[in-house]
């Protein structure tokens, strides 16, 4: 366990060794797209539009949406090992592979916790949010929400093995899809046409906007975690024997 500890310390150095000015853009950027986005919902909100979840259940989703983004819906190395010769470093190591990418990725997580979700947590009460989980299970489903997260990366690390060249496309596929089927950005709640009763059960709704929906008290409790475990038990055997059969199709710069 120390081993994959060790590999997240030099992950999160590793995101500072050009000192802490050369994650500044990344910071300043995602500060000036949460607090326009806070403004942009209470103009919404308070304007009389009637979208089923009140002004501070809104605006806390909001807000817990960017400070917990990267956990939200994980992206791990694993989209860009191939072509960046990431993999073969990893092969190298005497720890499994799919450990060593977790735990470089959590590693990776700390620097903006520390010098983004932190600083925008205590400065909360300034724009009217509280940022109280309404229920006590929240931190469970986050962690079946990164777990999850971790499941759904490998497979689309599998697909781009599958089709080799295309990290791009897949890329930008993924994006989409777990933008619009996450309810990171929209809740899933608020999609029309019933859509929301069909989109909860499809197992991308098991990621971030899961863990928000339980944080702000917008969904069933018992529901929520019982499709997040169940996601779980069906797509990490699926991730891990696709993964086994991937790697005889692996190619990668420099073998």
């Amino acid at each position: 366990m120390m081993k994959y500890f060790a590999t997240a310390r030099l992950s999160a150095l590793e995101k500072t060794n050009g000192g802490l000015i050369y994650i500044f853009p990344d910071i300043l950027i995602k500060v000036i797209t949460l607090i326009p986005l806070v403004f942009l919902w209470r103009a919404v909100m308070t304007s009389g539009v009637v979208v089923g979840m009140s002004l501070s259940q809104m605006l806390t989703y909001t807000y817990t949406s960017a400070l917990l983004a990267d956990m939200l819906v994980v992206k791990t190395a694993a989209s860009g090992w191939l072509s960046e010769g990431i993999l073969l470093r990893l092969y190298s190591r005497p720890l499994p592979v799919v450990g060593q990418l977790a735990a470089q990725t959590i590693g990776g997580w700390i620097p903006t916790l520390l010098f983004f979700s932190l600083p925008m947590t205590v400065m909360a009460p300034l724009f009217g949010i509280k940022l109280i989980p309404a229920s006590v299970f929240f931190p469970l489903s986050l962690l079946l929400c990164i777990s999850l997260g971790f499941a759904v990366d490998l497979l689309f690390s599998c697909l781009s093995m599958k089709l080799r060249s295309m990290n791009w496309l897949i890329s930008r596929m993924r994006m989409a899809i777990t933008t619009i089927f996450s309810g990171t950005l929209i809740p899933i709640m608020l999609l029309p046409f019933g859509m929301a009763q069909i989109m909860k059960y499809q197992p991308f709704a098991s990621l971030g906007g899961a863990a928000l929906s339980v944080f702000t008290g917008t969904a069933d409790v018992g529901e929520t975690l019982l499709l997040q475990i169940i996601w779980n038990a069906v797509l990490w055997p699926a991730a891990l024997l696709v993964w086994k059969k991937s790697q005889e199709r692996m190619v990668s710069y420099g073998g």
